[in-house]
């Protein structure tokens, strides 16, 4: 039992984030941007609709600030760990320092499900709209290139999903500052367009569409709280950055809280206008945002729209596949998976092989799977996650209550228990399916453990 809760020392972790093996490029604003770009995208482009169709109704805004209360929530305690220490591996280094090497590795494992999967379903969404946007143009592509077998008649392959993954692998491989000015260009053209939808939409807003305001009762609130939470998805990305950030004891915390609390209040613009421009019953559409702005006749705002959501959805892949790499890359430094994972380029400075073996892999499965209904199974990984984060931040609290913190949550123990919670209080509401295959996927992370990771573990050397 003692080697199973083994952890790695506070002092350990804080000198291996002095070690510059990763280039250190990144700044505060940059990692702002790099959660917004994360963070909005399929939620915003996609599930908005569906949620006020089936669960929500017009009260799809609660949802929406229901789930940003508990991202929040696990958001200043993300800030603290990336504050007090500064290192690649997010949640997963952090409970490897509280909790011990089994949760950390129960907890990498699923984190490294969550953005594989993650970047694969996005990847398929992005697919469909830049089909859309292509027979705007009259082009069609065939359906057995763009759809996998199963999810249309003929389907062979996602072409598009595979090579938009494969480009940002490519890009991802040369270096984090590059990645970063793609994604900040990107992340102002979606604003942008999100902005626009705003300023238009307000004109063609019916109060009668608010009523009645929550059709589906408390419960379809919660039901879409939980749903949304895909939504939020991304924020935490940003603490997987650290080891490349050159200020990360100021600017992570900055990047985490700045982005959550500007991607919430652009849902609840989204969402109060989008249902008061629609009836909600009608809004069960791939594309809910250009769905109602050709409903009120802007044509042309709306094929400007698509831009957008393809700009956006793109910028989600990029950070997600990000995240899976540095994940991978901190728990192979551990040991726990094999070196490869952990090889740096000489050139580039970036964990070459990783990014490229996680990015083929993710292409393999957007390809060739189809993943639309895979969110709530990427829901269930982050909950976990975030109940995982708030509970190591009290453990370190109590366990080193002098340790230098650039950040402080709040209210300790009270917020992040609060936040553990409401953690485990929205796993409660996903489907059964989904805790279904979430526990089969544990399961099998727990074989690899006990046959590869445990024997190989750092912390399982003399000399460690």
């Amino acid at each position: 039992m003692s080697s199973l809760l083994r952890k790695k020392s506070i002092t350990q972790l804080i000198q291996q984030s002095k070690q510059k093996s990763l280039n250190r490029t990144l700044s505060a604003l940059d990692l702002t941007l790099l959660g917004v770009g994360a963070i909005i995208g399929t939620g915003i482009f996609v599930l908005t609709g569906v949620v006020a169709a089936e669960s929500a109704g017009p009260a799809l805004i609660l949802s929406f600030v229901l789930s940003g209360i508990v991202c929040a929530l696990a958001a200043f305690c993300y800030a603290e760990f990336a504050s007090t220490v500064p290192i690649s591996g997010s949640v997963y280094t952090y409970t490897y320092a509280t909790l011990g090497e089994i949760f950390a590795f129960i907890i990498g494992w699923d984190l490294m499900l969550e953005y594989l999967l993650a970047t694969a379903a996005v990847a398929t969404g992005w697919s469909g709209y830049f089909q859309a946007l292509l027979e705007g143009f009259g082009i069609m592509l065939p359906a057995s290139f763009t759809s996998a077998p199963g999810s249309a008649e003929g389907g062979i392959i996602n072409l598009p999903a595979v090579i938009i993954i494969l480009l940002i692998t490519a890009l991802l491989s040369r270096g984090a500052k590059e990645s970063a000015r793609v994604n900040n260009i990107m992340v102002f053209i979606k604003l942008a367009v999100i902005f626009a939808f705003i300023i238009a939409g307000m004109f063609y807003v019916k109060p009668d569409n608010w009523t009645p305001f929550a059709p589906f009762g408390f419960e379809g609130i919660i039901t879409g709280a939980a749903t949304v939470f895909f939504a939020y998805i991304g924020f935490d990305a940003v603490a997987t950055a650290a080891e490349e950030v050159k200020n990360p004891q100021r600017d992570v915390p900055i990047g985490i809280i700045a982005s959550l609390a500007i991607c919430t209040v652009l849902y609840m613009l989204v969402s109060f206008i989008l249902t008061g421009m629609v009836p909600y019953s009608q809004l069960n559409v791939a594309d809910p945002v250009t769905f109602a702005l050709q409903f009120v006749g802007q044509d042309s705002l709306a094929g400007i729209i698509s831009v957008g959501a393809i700009t956006g959805i793109t910028t989600v892949l990029l950070v997600m596949l990000y995240a899976q790499v540095r994940v991978s890359f901190a728990m192979s430094r551990d040991g726990l998976l094999p070196k490869n994972f952990a090889t740096i380029h000489p050139i580039f400075k970036t964990p070459f092989q990783n990014t490229w073996l996680t990015g083929i892999i993710a292409a393999i499965i957007a390809g060739f799977v189809d993943l639309t209904t895979l969110a709530h199974l990427v829901n269930i990984g982050t909950l976990a996650a975030f109940t995982l984060i708030s509970v190591a931040v009290i453990i370190l609290r109590n366990t080193h209550p002098d340790l230098k913190r650039a950040f402080k949550v709040p209210f300790v123990p009270i917020f992040p228990a609060i936040s553990a919670l409401l953690c485990v209080y929205l796993m409660t509401s996903l489907p059964a399916i989904t805790w279904i295959a979430f526990i089969i996927w544990i399961m099998i992370g727990l074989i690899v453990y006990f046959g590869y990771a445990k024997r190989r573990s750092k912390l399982n050397q003399p000399k460690a």
